[in-house]
């Protein structure tokens, strides 16, 4: 009798543990939502600084979210993403028609938003004599025409690459004229040691240089981009900053996206909602980088009457 009681009372835990888990994962798939949950995102390296940024403050905002930031070079990016290893993404373009199509035939619509205006920025060593670089100059680097110097990306797969390739409608660059690094900061790095090199990096890349007050900075500088007028006229160098890329007069700017393709409402809708907010477009604004939205200024008028 003993024996029988003492198996019942087994089998009654282990319906007990059961129900307990049952009843956990009930909880945890009903808890999923906008603002709760783990979203793996997918990011272009060069965008790195500022979407770890926006991710620390949106964490900190909602204790139940969880985002793991993936850094890849774009075309990396962008094959994870078909991979399914994540279905949000920030870019700096919209997928092609081919690309898009394989989420278009599963019936997922993407919610696509532009959360800021970023730079493709050409840096040099301090001790060279160039401080500015004509557009023809860039495009002979790139085809390999322009003796003593070579242009440094932070990777073969870099959206960098892709974007001056598309902004000078070039086919093929001479791999012979180019080098490729790990990231952004070894391209800072040997352009520091280097004095014929010219790197491309990303504007916020750099920013978060001048943030951290690196010792880089001592040593290399951003060059001044020829910018031509529309009556094609007058030629002006600008240097990337907020106020010209915001008023179109630096030449390499690029839009960035938040892109996602979760088929049901998840948390990745609510980080692109906070990306997209005042307070994102506060964090891209204070960054640097120029917010796809102005936000708001709040201002306290007090009536003087009332106050005794």
């Amino acid at each position: 009798m003993r024996k029988y009681s003492l198996i019942l009372v087994m089998l009654g835990v282990c319906a007990g543990l059961m129900v307990s888990c049952k009843n956990k994962a009930k909880n945890e798939k009903g808890s999923e939502d906008i603002l709760t949950g783990k979203l793996p995102v997918l990011v272009d390296q060069t965008l790195l600084p500022i979407i770890q940024e926006s991710a620390d403050v949106f964490e900190s905002s909602y204790p139940n979210s969880n985002l793991e930031l993936i850094a890849r070079p774009e075309i990396r990016a962008i094959n994870a993403l078909l991979a399914d290893s994540a279905y949000v993404v920030v870019l700096t373009r919209k997928l092609t028609e081919v690309e898009d199509s394989y989420f278009k035939k599963r019936g997922i619509q993407p919610k696509i938003f532009q959360m800021a205006t970023d730079a493709v920025v050409l840096i040099n060593n301090r001790n060279s004599a160039d401080t500015i670089m004509p557009q023809k100059s860039v495009k002979s680097l790139l085809q390999g025409n322009l003796a003593g110097q070579r242009l440094i990306f932070d990777n073969a797969n870099s959206s960098t690459l892709r974007y001056l390739k598309d902004y000078f409608k070039l086919n093929k660059i001479d791999a012979n004229a180019v080098s490729a690094m790990k990231d952004s900061e070894d391209v800072m790095k040997y352009v520091s040691e280097n004095a014929n090199a010219v790197g491309v990096i990303g504007y916020n890349w750099y920013l978060k240089a001048v943030e951290k007050n690196s010792n880089l900075l001592d040593k290399i500088r951003t060059l001044s981009i020829e910018s031509v007028s529309k009556e094609g006229e007058k030629v002006h160098f600008y240097k990337p900053s907020q106020s010209t890329i915001a008023d179109n007069l630096y030449p390499f700017t690029r839009p960035v996206y938040i892109m996602n393709y979760q088929p049901n409402m998840g948390l990745g809708l609510g980080f692109s909602a906070f990306l997209t907010g005042d307070r994102g477009q506060r964090i891209v604004l204070k960054a640097g980088l120029v917010p796809a939205t102005m936000p708001g200024r709040e201002i306290i008028i007090r009536d003087e009457s009332y106050i005794k």
